[in-house]
């Protein structure tokens, strides 16, 4: 897909670490004259726009790309709860809003929607288990629209475990689907991952891998609710 316009530049850190948490391709304008200036050959795929600090020069942004002979969509603008009142007037420069502070996950999901909504864009190919999220394009892992800094192995296991919701694996399994057949190590490798991988997910989520006593491991719950 194009890449998206985000205003201002650069953008609010929750919305640049969002965006790439999901895999949307961005591109931060400071002012009017960079929208054009910046605008790749097939033009921008939408817009998020942040009116939350300078809202008249964000509108005046809005404003521009809705003029357009091909008004820009979608558009997804991101205000104060003090500003809601004025949305009120102003509804046909955007699509969507959010408001501060901003829930990266709320975010993503909104312009999700909008893109579905429109038919504008297509969302990168994701893998999602409540807060968290694998992009399997950029191979990158976030909860609630934080990114969570793994390596190659310890993604491609909390990949396949994701992708398995609610179903034991042995050790032995785990070390053949995801290390492959060829490796020889043994199950302590899986055990140390697992580890590490419940570290990074924080103490709020580290529960998500369950260790099913003398068998080995589950992510989430089973189709019974245990």
């Amino acid at each position: 897909m194009e890449p998206l316009l985000v205003y201002p530049d650069p953008p609010p850190g929750v919305v640049t670490a969002a965006l790439n948490s999901a895999g949307y391709p961005f591109v931060a304008v400071g002012s009017e004259a960079d929208v054009e200036r910046a605008e790749p050959v097939d033009g921008w795929s939408g817009a998020v726009v942040c009116a939350d600090v300078d809202t008249d020069s964000a509108l005046a942004v809005c404003r521009m790309l809705r003029k357009r002979d091909l008004p820009l969509q979608p558009m997804l603008l991101v205000v104060s709860s003090a500003q809601l009142g004025a949305l009120e007037l102003r509804d046909d420069l955007f699509d969507d809003f959010c408001t501060t502070p901003v829930d990266g996950g709320e975010l993503v999901a909104r312009l999700t929607h909008l893109f579905w909504r429109t038919g504008q864009g297509t969302r990168p190919e994701l893998v999602e288990y409540g807060e968290l999220m694998l992009n399997l394009e950029t191979y990158q892992a976030a909860i609630n629209g934080n990114p969570i800094d793994l390596t190659y192995m310890e993604y491609e296991l909390l990949k396949f475990l994701v992708s398995h919701p609610g179903k034991v694996f042995t050790r032995e399994t785990l070390l053949s689907r995801v290390w492959g057949y060829e490796y020889y190590g043994g199950a302590r490798t899986v055990d140390v991952h697992i580890r590490r991988l419940r570290a990074k997910l924080g103490e709020e989520h580290a529960g998500l891998i369950q260790t099913v006593r003398s068998v080995g491991y589950r992510f989430g719950q089973s189709r019974w609710g245990l």
